[in-house]
């Protein structure tokens, strides 16, 4: 305890006198506002401070308490009481104190991992017992020692704080992406890698280190260890695309360099553009990359071009909705027409004024019989394409029975929706009173696949937890699908217990209701909500009983009875930690089902077996044929490998080296050509340079280059030979100087490629290379 300084507020004689208890007067410092006064920067609750330093000793700084030096004295513990009301707040050190407040208290805060540094003596936070064995971790993957290299012991500290935040955000079910809490995952864990391979560790440590953090962290979040065998596929996943990015980007970086440095030492924003575009290199990884090798980054002239990016994107997001109308010509029947009030949750016929015509991306008053049109209704019950829902279809009748049909509806401004279609018949006149009819076939079709959705979203988020969050959807008439986060695929078990779900929950026939209330409501009776979406105020909740909840904008089905049939179709990875489940609803589900009965029952009758058979059938059949296209292999391998004696007794005199070159039978695999020139090399005679060249035709060429110890002592390399012959087929290839394999695309440059490993064996043999 005699290491302990406390400090008060300048006049809080109260706290200074409660101190002087236990700590000498010359261990008790006053100081002002600006260090023990705390608020929280608004009108509201604030007080005085005390807080509780640590004397770490001499080698850590100057002696005289924490006014002087706050690098020695380490605070550990802050005590804030909570007795005034601030009613004016102009800065940290200027504010006005309206009175006392009803209820005092005391806030304490205290710094975990600050008191474990204090009570452990180690030097930082990285050093206590949890951080230490991750850290210790890294450096036996690098075969570092920590203490001995100060820049070597900053990155051994990234890697042991990035790997444990990455397996703490990993276990809370955040996936990397490119976007929000995702974006900050990718960020920690691609440093993290790159700190390791500048330490010189090998590829693939991220394994050891969440097994190592795991290890750290798992005893106070037994969550982690549950979750190990995800967190880890994850961590692996993100490890793996990044060597591959930071490989090539690498390359870039290091071909940039020579001219920034020429060119006053600024690296052009243009090259991270393009290494964060092309390469996924996030700006920081460069801008660290950078001032290691002593440059600056053009940050404004990168900033201008993901500007540039944003615009393209959202400019071709917007040419979708607009279909490369001019949105000035938007805007201009924005003012004619005005707003459309949304009529579709309560109706699917509506009466309108047709306000506003587009023809050929021109405001216009009338559009005659087969003129392609976009129409602005003031009031409508389609429903524009929004949420990953469809838009609606039907038709629009004027009162003189002239008809447009609607074939797609789109917000193309935040508040105008058009009405894209085609005037059939009559006239279309802007001020005419129309009917506005949704097709409700296609209405309920989709209305279908949204509620499917839905239910899908619920059933996956109960079987694989709450990180089985959505990431897209797309509902179309009788078709859905559903993207969601996840670090691996879906075992075939989970997806039949989810389609079983979700059809006994159709079955049910639970009522779909809709209704608008606040967020804060919504929030507490669990509606879901899609992570980085915006919402207003008020948000409009979908329930489908009690089973599923989200915050939806979109059509549904009014009882999950109406769903009929839900079939899933198929789970797949569609990125990075997202993986996608497609479906069918309703009769299309049906209709899928029977088309499959009767292609089973067709399989039945051709294997002449019952219906539950035809699967062992089949897999015995595919047994089969891959035995006898074994069968078939080993006698066409002896045959080929039969000559091998005759192409080792034709070997030709180059320069005293053995040279065999062979096209060998087109089609052979690239095994059977490596055992082939292994088998030609085998028969020569070991005492006399001897070089094998075998390349075999097909889709694509096989090539194998094989040099015996004579050969290699003379200085011929099968790896050379190789890529000399390669380039002759389109190809690449490489290995040892004792063997060395590769392909092309060009057939009909074997005998190109085996002159060319022909000509190099002569070149070396004369001392030409």
């Amino acid at each position: 305890e005699d290491r302990l300084w406390p400090t008060v507020y300048l006049d809080d004689d109260e706290a200074y006198g409660l101190w002087r208890r236990y700590v000498p007067a010359e261990r008790i410092q006053r100081r002002d506002k600006a260090d023990n006064y705390w608020h929280m920067g608004v009108p509201g609750p604030g007080g005085p401070c005390s807080e509780i330093y640590f004397d770490r000793g001499p080698a850590y700084g100057r002696e005289g308490g924490p006014v002087v030096d706050e690098e020695r004295y380490l605070e550990v513990w802050n005590l804030v009481f909570m007795q005034y009301q601030l009613s004016e707040v102009r800065t940290k050190v200027d504010f006005d104190v309206a009175g006392d407040l009803p209820a005092r208290n005391i806030d304490t805060g205290m710094g975990l991992e600050r008191m474990a540094t204090v009570l452990q003596g180690v030097d930082n936070l990285y050093e206590i017992d949890t951080s230490r064995q991750i850290l210790d971790r890294a450096a036996a993957l690098c075969a570092a020692v920590y203490g001995a290299d100060p820049v070597a012991d900053v990155r051994l500290r990234v890697v042991a704080d990035h790997a444990r935040t990455a397996v703490m955000l990993i276990g809370d079910g955040v996936t990397p992406s490119n976007e929000g809490r995702g974006y900050v995952l990718r960020r920690i864990l691609r440093r993290t890698v790159r700190a390791m391979r500048l330490l010189g560790a090998p590829d693939r440590t991220m394994s050891s280190l969440v097994e190592a953090s795991i290890r750290a962290m798992g005893p106070q979040y037994p969550e982690l260890v549950a979750s190990s065998g995800r967190i880890d596929t994850v961590a692996l996943a993100e490890e793996g695309s990044f060597l591959e990015t930071l490989t090539k980007g690498a390359s870039v970086f290091d071909a940039a360099v020579p001219a920034a440095r020429a060119g006053g030492g600024v690296l052009p924003g243009s090259v991270a553009f393009a290494l964060h575009d092309t390469n996924g290199f996030p700006i920081d990884l460069t801008l660290e990359m950078a001032a290691e090798q002593g440059l600056s980054v053009d940050d404004e002239g990168f900033r201008a071009l993901m500007a540039e990016q944003r615009e393209r994107a959202q400019s071709d997001a917007r040419g979708k909705k607009t279909a490369g109308v001019d949105s000035s010509a938007y805007r201009a029947l924005l003012e004619v027409a005005g707003t459309t009030e949304f009529t579709g949750y309560g109706e699917i016929v509506s009466e309108a004024v047709l306000r506003g015509l587009l023809v050929d991306g021109a405001v216009t008053s009338a559009a005659a019989e087969g003129a392609a049109v976009e129409v602005a209704l003031d009031r409508s019950p389609f429903y524009a394409e929004a949420g990953g829902q469809l838009a609606d279809g039907g038709r629009i009748v004027l009162g003189d029975g002239a008809v447009v049909e609607v074939d797609d509806v789109q917000r193309v401004l935040p508040d105008l929706t058009i009405h894209r279609g085609r005037v059939v018949s009559g006239e279309a006149r802007t001020g005419a009173t129309v009917l506005a009819a949704v097709d409700v076939e296609r209405r309920r079709a989709i209305s279908r696949a949204h509620t499917a959705t839905h239910l899908v979203h619920a059933a996956m988020r109960a079987a694989l937890g709450d990180q089985a969050t959505q990431a897209g959807s797309e509902n179309r008439p009788g078709r859905f699908r559903f993207d969601f986060a996840s670090p691996s695929a879906v075992p075939a078990s989970v997806l039949a217990d989810v389609e079983q779900e979700i059809n006994e929950i159709a079955l049910a026939d639970l009522e779909v209701r809709a209704f608008v209330t606040t967020q804060d409501e919504a929030r507490r009776i669990g509606a879901m909500a899609l992570f980085g979406e915006k919402y207003g105020d008020a948000v409009r909740v979908v329930e489908v009983g009690d089973y599923a909840r989200e915050l939806c904008g979109g059509t549904h089905a009014a009882r999950s009875s109406q769903l009929g049939m839900i079939k899933l179709l198929s789970e797949a990875s569609i990125g990075a930690g997202v993986r996608r489940v497609e479906g069918l609803v309703g009769l299309d589900a049906f209709s899928y089902l029977a088309r499959e009965h009767v292609l089973m029952a067709q399989l039945a009758a051709s294997f002449k077996v019952p219906t539950e058979q035809v699967p062992d059938r089949v897999a015995a059949t595919v047994a089969r044929l891959r035995e006898v296209e074994k069968e078939l292999s080993s006698l066409r391998a002896a045959g080929v490998l039969q000559q091998a004696g005759a192409y080792a007794a034709a070997a030709r005199d180059v320069f005293g080296v053995a040279f065999v070159g062979v096209e060998a039978p087109a089609g052979i695999p690239g095994d059977l050509v490596r055992q082939l020139a292994l088998e030609i090399r085998g028969r020569l005679a070991p005492e006399r340079p001897g070089v094998v060249v075998v390349a075999a035709g097909g889709a694509r060429v096989a090539l194998v280059a094989a040099v015996n110890d004579a050969g290699r002592a003379r200085g011929l390399s099968a790896d050379a030979l190789l890529r000399a012959a390669a380039e002759a087929v389109d190809g690449k290839g490489g290995g040892r100087d004792d063997v060395a394999q590769g392909g092309g695309s060009n057939p009909e440059g074997i005998d190109e490629a085996l002159r060319r490993a022909e000509h190099l064996v002569g070149r070396v043999a004369t001392g030409g290379a």
